[in-house]
């Protein structure tokens, strides 16, 4: 199960929040997400763990959790991830509750990527081309780590394929 933290933007589209979320079973945790107000609107999706940045349409809001799942499929595997790994996040994520924010660093590397997608839009092509460009940005919660969503997430797999050997 996944848990994920929407902003009220989100929520009031999307539905009602959990006051107490069951803990996340993925490896990359928690999704705090996001609506950029473009035409047409999109959600934006971050990583808590790893600030990986996923954009899927908004429209239809009630699905948009649904199509959350093989958007984060697509983006792992372009970023050249473990089939292994990419799997067990997938079945992990077969279910998902909604809850609101608790991280303010998170819900500022939303505020952040939504003002770079905003910009790079015009020229991305598309959300998958634009969530893939947003992952190569450096983030100041990864400088003492793995500066970018990119790195953060590759790690994050390597780990957990050495712990499933």
């Amino acid at each position: 199960m996944v848990v994920i933290r929407g902003t009220k933007k989100f929520l009031d589209r999307v539905g009602r929040p959990l006051s107490e979320p069951p803990p996340s079973t993925t490896v990359l945790g928690d999704w705090y997400a996001n609506v950029l107000f473009w035409r047409p609107q999109a959600a934006l999706f971050v990583n808590e763990r790893t600030l990986l940045p996923v954009l899927v349409p908004l429209a239809p809001a009630t699905t948009v959790i649904a199509r959350l799942r093989p958007t984060v499929e697509l983006v792992l595997g372009l970023h050249g991830l473990a089939g292994s790994f990419i799997a067990h996040e997938l079945d992990a994520m077969e279910n998902a509750v909604l809850a609101k924010t608790a991280n303010r660093s998170v819900v500022g590397m939303l505020n952040e990527f939504g003002h770079l997608a905003a910009t790079w839009r015009p020229s991305a092509g598309n959300l998958l081309d634009l969530s893939l460009r947003l992952a190569t940005v450096p983030c100041g919660p990864l400088y003492k780590t793995h500066i970018d969503p990119l790195h953060a997430v590759a790690v994050a797999a390597d780990e957990w394929i050495l712990e499933h050997r």
